[in-house]
């Protein structure tokens, strides 16, 4: 492998790309992308899409994210041995280097390959490059299957959970502290809510052999007017995070019945949900996915959390992530990423796509 991978990391690290702030980075990319004569490279905004057309009897979208988080002191990339410190460098400079790499060596792929470098995907999916191109530019994305160079250990992980993000407010009568009997203390109600989530059992499930554990969790909780005042309103934010096998809408549905009996309408208690991210099936039993998991050698795991594979998969493109990095890692002051997981990730996806 002649490239230093690290290197070629730390570079990008270099590049701030913090969300919304992805244009440097993008030219970097585009720049090196168009010295490449075998691919046709378009730019939408910040997203640099390039693809290999060489009539092969597949199509692999290879995607990854070129936004981080805000700067935590770790904005200068750090080489220490054969570890890279530096903001972005699991989640997902890592990815993109070798994403990078294998766009620029990969001449005569064994099936097409689409190279997709996207902004805004730390940030609202209002502002998310991925979904901004579904909806202008489909054909850019087409492919039989994807992989997003998430941080995943060098691990398959499968899929990826939905989510739902709902708020419970419920209403109380104001009174004076020193005579609460005439008031109801929309804070106590909130209690029982409070406890019921924290007493929430989680439903486990097994999906192609990764196992996804639902979540739910109070994320925010309002309240209170005054110190000598009983409350007349109480509100509490939830995140449950659903497994593959809920669709958007059966995941609200049970969320619903999950709080009904405390939501009193005549009282005045409301209960709405905020937004909803649909789950996407792990889907290892195709072609493409089963390879990839062959040649890492190792067995695959359920992604807890929400990525973009659920996006490919609402427009039937089945996906999902391998990268380097740690995943535990990703948006801390001490991220890093090692030589060894983008060599591996590296050999890995250069197998699957015959580069």
């Amino acid at each position: 492998m002649s490239t230093d991978l690290l290197a070629a990391t730390a570079e990008l690290v270099a590049i701030p790309s913090v969300s919304r702030h992805e244009a440097q980075l993008a030219d970097h990319v585009e720049e090196v992308l168009r010295g490449c004569g075998w691919l046709r490279v378009e730019r939408v905004g910040d997203n640099v899409v390039a693809r290999t057309e060489l009539g092969r009897a597949g199509r692999v979208v290879v995607a990854g994210h070129l936004d981080t988080v805000p700067p935590a002191g770790n904005e200068t990339p750090r080489v220490d041995g054969d570890v890279l410190y530096g903001l972005g460098s699991a989640d997902m400079k890592g990815g993109l280097a070798v994403m990078l790499d294998l766009a620029v060596s990969a001449r005569a792929p064994r099936v097409d390959v689409t190279w997709c470098f996207y902004r805004g995907e730390e940030i609202d999916r209002s502002e998310n490059g991925l979904v901004q191109l579904f909806e202008e530019r489909p054909e850019l994305l087409a492919g039989d299957a994807a992989v997003l160079c998430e941080p995943t250990g060098g691990l398959v992980e499968a899929g990826c959970q939905g989510t739902v993000r709902a708020r419970i407010e419920l209403a109380g009568v104001r009174a004076h502290t020193a005579r609460p009997h005439l008031g109801v203390n929309a804070i106590h109600r909130l209690g029982a809510f409070i406890t019921r989530v924290a007493s929430y059992q989680p439903r486990a499930v097994v999906l192609d052999g990764c196992e996804y554990v639902e979540r739910l969790q109070v994320v925010a909780v309002e309240g209170g007017v005054a110190a000598n005042v009983v409350p007349d309103r109480a509100a509490a934010m939830v995140n449950f995070r659903f497994a593959p096998d809920r669709d958007p809408e059966g995941a609200q549905g049970y969320l619903a019945r999950f709080f009904e009996d405390l939501v009193e309408a005549e009282r005045g208690d409301r209960y709405e949900v905020l937004d909803v991210g649909p789950a996407a099936p792990p889907r290892l039993d195709h072609p493409l996915l089963a390879q990839l998991l062959a040649e890492t050698g190792r067995p695959p795991r359920a992604k807890l959390g929400w990525t973009d594979v659920a996006t490919f998969a609402a427009h039937g493109v089945p996906a999902t992530n391998y990268g380097p990095g740690d995943p535990e890692l990703a948006h801390q002051a001490h991220e890093c990423v090692t030589r060894a997981s983008l060599e591996e990730v590296r050999v890995t996806l250069g197998a699957l796509l015959g580069a």
